[in-house]
């Protein structure tokens, strides 16, 4: 036994330096892969828009739409557009995460509580954001509260049903163990319940992050709230379509950012959890 620890821990080393080489090579392969997506999308797009298989002027071609996107990227205006979208996006996300998490611990810890709101959560968890426009506007305007709105509730939703399930998973047995020792109520919250709800809960916020800025550009569309949404909408209005698409280029990039950074943070927080090893090892 006491001699084949040392080979087994050799073993295991060498599996895990083998993994590794494995993921560095792979990384490259991965990075080309997604380029030529991208590439081909542009090519696609751009033998559409010079073919006539659709009208060029309403669809510019990207060989277009990218100089004009670069050469906007140099203005104040545009980045205190992305900063208006980033702001609503950002207090919307914060407010929809901290109302789930509370009552999602809350009504998952209570079996009276998910059995009373059960009812209520389906009825009003399948209304989309955008019914609510009507509602933003009478009680906001076009200030930024009408965006908070939308962006709350829809992103609300996503965490706050990962939370609940993630709540559900808690084993039992271990809630008892913790009451027996004598944990407070808050000890076992913080020791057995957010361990376990931590991956639901990073699920949740990488879908909700990606929800509230669709939330927070169709606002801006459509109530006319500061941001891209509304330099996107003047941009349709006054008949600029080259800078309107690299508008709609620019919120394509800053979504691929928000979902590269929930991507990090999640791997960051769950780096001991089995499926962020499971991915990597992948």
């Amino acid at each position: 036994m006491t001699a084949a620890a040392p080979e087994e821990t050799i073993t295991r080393i060498v599996a895990v330096a083998q993994a590794r080489s494995r993921r560095r090579r792979m990384r490259p392969k991965r990075a080309l892969l997604g380029l030529a997506g991208i590439l081909a999308f542009l090519i696609i797009w751009e033998a559409a828009a010079r073919s006539g298989l659709v009208n060029g002027k309403y669809l510019p071609p990207p060989t277009e739409v990218i100089p004009q996107l670069a050469q906007i990227a140099t203005l104040g205006d545009f980045w205190l557009a992305v900063g208006d979208t980033l702001i609503a996006w950002a207090l919307g996300l914060l407010i929809a995460v901290v109302l789930a998490c509370v009552l999602g611990v809350v009504i998952g810890l209570s079996p009276f509580l998910r059995r009373a709101t059960h009812s209520t959560v389906e009825f009003l968890r399948p209304i989309p954001s955008v019914a609510l426009i009507p509602l933003a506007v009478l009680l906001f305007g076009v200030r930024i509260e009408s965006s908070l709105l939308l962006i709350v509730y829809a992103a609300f939703w996503q965490v706050f049903i990962q939370v609940l399930y993630g709540v559900a998973d808690v084993d039992q047995v271990a809630m008892s163990t913790g009451r027996s020792y004598g944990f407070s109520a808050w000890q076992r919250i913080k020791d057995i319940v957010f361990p376990t709800t931590l991956p639901y809960l990073m699920t949740g916020l990488r879908l909700a992050a990606a929800v509230a800025l669709i939330l927070a550009i169709t606002a801006e569309l459509i109530i006319g709230t500061p941001g891209l949404g509304l330099e996107i909408l003047s941009a349709q209005n006054a008949g600029l379509y080259t800078t309107m698409y690299a508008l709609v280029l620019a919120t394509g990039l800053l979504g691929v950012v928000i979902n590269f950074g929930a991507r990090a943070l999640e791997r960051r927080l769950l780096s001991w959890h089995h499926s962020v090893r499971e991915e990597a090892a992948s």
